[in-house]
């Protein structure tokens, strides 16, 4: 599926939601569906500097030339911030990423229902999976 595809997917997954206490219960289910993120990538290089809680992002790619994210937080509406994200970039090409319009953030509502540390914390996640794209596509 394309970045777009996905993206409207879960925009439509969140409009069948009446109000925000749904969507935040949404956003905990799914960081209680992420992967744990093996004790060996919990380090300092891999935690991602200005969120509030802590939050972990690896990238790696595959022979295909396609980038995959692991994460994990220990805040539950971070990590069902982050499992958006890697749910929306994980398996795209470092230039499709890099490209991305990341549109679902605001049709969902998700910028004005964040408080300004967690709506800082999510910049931060979108910029180090730009980051990590933007490196992996100079080393092709």
């Amino acid at each position: 599926m394309t970045i777009n595809e996905i993206q409207d997917e879960i925009i439509e997954e969140f409009e069948g939601l009446d109000d925000w206490m749904d969507k935040y219960q949404m956003l905990i289910d799914l960081a209680g569906g992420l992967p744990k993120l093996d004790e060996r990538y919990k380090t300092e290089d891999n935690l991602i500097e200005g969120c509030q809680s802590r939050v972990w992002l690896r990238a790696f790619q595959t022979d295909d030339g396609l980038l995959h994210f692991e994460a994990e937080s220990d805040a539950l509406i971070v990590g069902g911030i982050i499992a958006l994200l890697i749910r929306v970039l994980s398996g795209q090409t470092p230039a499709e990423i890099l490209n991305a319009q990341l549109y679902f953030i605001d049709r969902i509502g998700l910028h004005e229902h964040l408080s300004p540390t967690r709506s800082n914390g999510l910049v931060s996640m979108v910029k180090q999976m730009r980051i990590y794209a933007l490196a992996f596509s100079a080393q092709q």
